[in-house]
């Protein structure tokens, strides 16, 4: 007897166990101290091929700059805002509403632009300040004070899986965090693993991939806690989602069986009434 009472006790202890370490710590950073401080890291920008590069060049003498621009209007080659995703035009979309659109370049898979007076321009891996002062250098040999700007207008990163709102998001701006990426999805769901979030990134050539645990302070030291252009953000479902999935899976497929059987004997019986008459 004693034996029978110990044996269901375990059973009930792994049941708990089980139930307990399947359970989604919803909270981020749950050993985040009180107070205190972390590096806030390095969140630049490095050109890669593809990139859109939105460059002004300009002068207290507009002439002469003029041969360091491109008067045509191009619009912009890769335009993620619809209406279905409802995200904040681009800053090169605004501009060609107001007739303020300039030429774009287009990063080359060899990593080179084709610039005005200067030629081709190798700027992979260059990050985007540091191809403003390289541009400044070169045009100052001829033009007093230049001042040029350079923006990267196809930053974009994906979030998927269990998110409010999955989708592209079009980034405006160049220090652009995990966590922003995962406040413009409407946040995870109730339903999202917070402990092993996947990051994929595209780097010389390869897809890394790495995991995030959202529940640790740790992710804010990360080097992948900024995102980078391109970079996939998955979100998996917890343990519940899954379980849940699975029942669904399984009630279709009796219903579905169900139904197939019912049909078959309907038509057995249609059969065996129509020889019967005869």
């Amino acid at each position: 007897m004693n034996i029978t009472k110990f044996i269901i006790g375990i059973g009930v202890v792994a049941v708990l166990a089980g139930c307990s370490s399947g359970k989604t710590v919803l909270p981020y950073f749950t050993d985040l101290p009180a107070e205190g401080s972390v590096e806030a890291g390095d969140y630049s920008l490095h050109i890669v091929p593809g990139d859109e590069l939105l460059i002004n060049v300009n002068a207290a003498d507009p002439e002469a700059i003029e041969d360091y621009t491109v008067p045509y209007q191009h619009p912009r080659i890769r335009d993620f805002n619809t209406i279905r995703t409802n995200q904040q035009e681009s800053i090169v979309l605004q501009r060609r509403r107001t007739n303020l659109t300039y030429q774009t370049y287009v990063v080359s898979k060899d990593g080179f632009i084709n610039f005005p007076v200067l030629g081709q321009i190798n700027v992979q891996g260059m990050t985007l300040t540091g191809l403003s002062d390289y541009l400044v250098e070169k045009i100052s040999e001829k033009v007093v004070n230049p001042m040029v700007t350079v923006e990267l207008v196809n930053f974009h990163v994906n979030v998927t899986g269990e998110v409010a709102n999955p989708g592209v998001q079009l980034v405006n701006q160049e220090r652009y965090s995990i966590m922003d990426a995962i406040a413009a999805a409407g946040d995870l769901t109730q339903f999202g693993e917070r402990k092993n979030v996947l990051l994929i990134r595209e780097s010389n050539g390869k897809r890394e991939y790495h995991r995030l645990n959202l529940n640790s302070a740790e992710v804010l030291e990360s080097p992948f806690y900024y995102l980078k252009q391109n970079d996939i953000i998955y979100v998996e479902p917890n343990t519940v989602k899954q379980a849940n999935a699975r029942n669904d899976q399984d009630r279709q497929y009796r219903l579905s069986m169900t139904s197939v059987i019912v049909s078959a004997a309907s038509v057995i019986a249609s059969l065996a009434i129509a020889l019967f008459i005869k």
